[in-house]
């Protein structure tokens, strides 16, 4: 039997698998701008190269949305600054883009992502194991900061 309990490592996949969701979600588009010409019918060494190709995978299925949406929620129930870090390591920013956005040193920004995942791990079901993430080598301020979050629930 598969284990079921809620770690950080699984927090992270439910968000990555959020963010590649939204990515197969179909653009947004203005109502109401549409035009009565047809499309322009070009031969195929006139046409080669004149537009970008959009190439998308399929719709995203009710599961995956809603897991989305469940996603989302876990997001609410962290620090503006935690959550936004969160998403960003979820869309596979990789971290020097991160930290140069968030304006923190790497080290920082890993351990508000590591209590981020713990914090949710610990909301949404049982606790997190002690290993998961390399934990012990976190330090004390942000465990400290991991169990403060937890006893706000």
């Amino acid at each position: 039997m598969a284990d079921r309990r809620w770690t950080a490592s699984r927090v992270a996949h439910r968000l990555e698998d959020a963010a590649a969701t939204m990515q197969r979600l179909p653009p947004v588009r203005v109502q109401g701008y549409v035009s009565s010409w047809p499309p322009i019918v070009r031969e195929y060494w006139d046409a080669f190269g004149w537009d970008e190709m959009k190439v998308r995978l399929g719709p995203p299925s009710a599961v995956a949305i809603d897991q989305m949406d469940e996603a989302f929620v876990w997001l609410h129930w962290l620090e503006p600054d935690a959550a936004r870090i969160a998403w960003l390591r979820a869309c596979k920013m990789p971290w020097k883009a991160l930290t140069m956005r968030m304006g923190m040193g790497r080290t920082r920004a890993w351990q508000e992502w590591v209590a981020a995942l713990q914090t949710i791990a610990v909301r949404v079901g049982k606790a997190p194991e002690s290993g998961d993430i390399h934990l012990k080598g976190m330090g004390k301020a942000a465990n400290k900061k991991v169990l403060n979050n937890a006893n706000k629930i």
